[in-house]
């Protein structure tokens, strides 16, 4: 089976690449090992969710995919509040005072991917989905990639294109080096419904054991990150639950109240991954498979996202090269794509290292440039302005009024 283009990957960065790219007129294949999941057809709460940006959300709106959202369940922030670890620096950041209607939106990680793959399997003859569909081989040639799947199919394209996360199969085929270390950390995440409103305020909180987010859900709901020590994590998911919510309720100094638990914790480990290249002749990275960052700054999935739409620019304006996998068409992307990488990388892992830290003197420093930056609205707001990386089609208007 011949096709220009095979992504390896189905989840939101690869499935949103796929919509992107349906109307380029190529031929494209898309492989993903885990069959879709119809939504619950219960009040239930993923335990999953992202903080997706105004320009991401705009991004998906272009796509068709934001509109299918249930916006029932679909939480815009207004004001973000950020504590030191001396419970009394902090640092506020409002959508009104940067001209936005929102900082950002928070989305269950299943409505989204029920929202991509709605659009997808609508009827295009040029696309193909391989779902469920593993693959074991793959093969680069000068002309083309030979791929294999489990069931002994054979496909061939011109350009594979690796989402398939951050332990990638495909970056290990190709050969691509990563720097990687581990934080030692684990991401703990779990729903709660609160006493008091959290008014579409997301607090986080910069402790000495890790960093505690509470990202507003829904009416008085809340998803809680805490990025903490493997010891604590273990400790916090054995806990029974009402001793869970004492625990939530005394880190985050009471601020919404009581607390009562929806979803159980669920844990991930956190890593850095920096991937010395995004691309070779005939493949590509992008999402998680291009990049691994520490969740603090809530980007993981923006920074995808704008993978995929950096990707499909280059690709939807290649003019007359006919080949998708010219590997100096793909290194339009790379250039395009290294500069914002980096800076997110080097911003979340230095931020972790800041706080993960218990020099005295340090800690007075840090604390000190919270309640500095709170106090200078204009390097505050330039600084917010530059964390949300928004686009154009992002500034002016609610994608969710849409």
């Amino acid at each position: 089976m011949k096709f220009d283009m095979i992504v390896i990957g189905g989840g939101l960065v690869g499935a949103s690449l796929v919509v992107a790219l349906k109307d380029s007129g190529l031929k494209i294949a898309l492989i993903e090992p885990h069959a879709s999941m119809p939504l619950p057809g219960d009040a239930s709460w993923d335990s999953r969710v992202y903080a997706i940006s105004p320009g991401s959300a705009a991004f998906l709106q272009g796509l068709g995919v934001w509109q299918l959202m249930e916006s029932a369940r679909v939480t815009p922030v207004y004001e973000m509040a950020v504590f030191g670890d001396d419970n009394s620096a902090h640092i506020h950041f409002s959508a009104y005072e940067i001209g936005l209607p929102e900082l950002a939106f928070i989305a269950e990680n299943r409505q989204l991917q029920t929202a991509v793959w709605e659009v997808l399997k609508s009827p295009n003859e040029n696309i193909q989905i391989f779902c469920p569909a593993k693959c074991t081989a793959i093969v680069w040639q000068e002309s083309c990639v030979e791929v294999q799947l489990e069931d002994g199919s054979q496909l061939q394209a011109s350009l594979v294109v690796g989402a398939d996360g951050v332990n990638s199969w495909v970056r290990k085929q190709a050969e691509i080096d990563v720097s990687r270390h581990a934080y030692h950390q684990i991401g703990l995440v779990a729903n709660f419904s609160t006493e008091l409103s959290h008014r579409n305020i997301a607090h986080q909180w910069f402790r000495r054991d890790g960093v505690l987010a509470l990202l507003p859900l829904p009416d008085k709901r809340v998803s809680m990150v805490w990025s903490t020590s493997e010891g604590q994590a273990d400790e916090l998911r054995n806990l029974p639950a009402e001793e869970l919510c004492q625990r939530v309720e005394e880190a985050s100094s009471h601020t919404l109240g009581a607390l009562q638990l929806i979803t159980p914790p669920v844990g991930f480990p956190l890593n850095f991954v920096h991937v010395e290249k995004l691309v070779k002749p005939r493949l590509v990275l992008i999402g998680d498979a291009a990049h691994g960052i520490h969740p603090l700054a809530g980007q993981g999935v923006n920074l995808g996202l704008r993978d995929t739409r950096e990707l499909a620019a280059v690709i939807n304006k290649r003019g007359m090269q006919t080949d998708c996998g010219d590997f100096m068409l793909l290194r339009r992307y790379e250039l395009a794509r290294k500069e914002d990488i980096l800076a997110m990388e080097l911003v979340t892992d230095g931020l972790q290292k800041l706080f993960n830290n218990t020099n005295p003197t340090l800690a007075r420093l840090r604390n000190l440039g919270l309640e500095i930056t709170n106090h200078l609205p204009l390097i505050k707001n330039r600084l917010m302005q530059h964390a949300l990386n928004l686009i154009s089609t992002g500034f002016n208007s609610s994608p969710l009024g849409a």
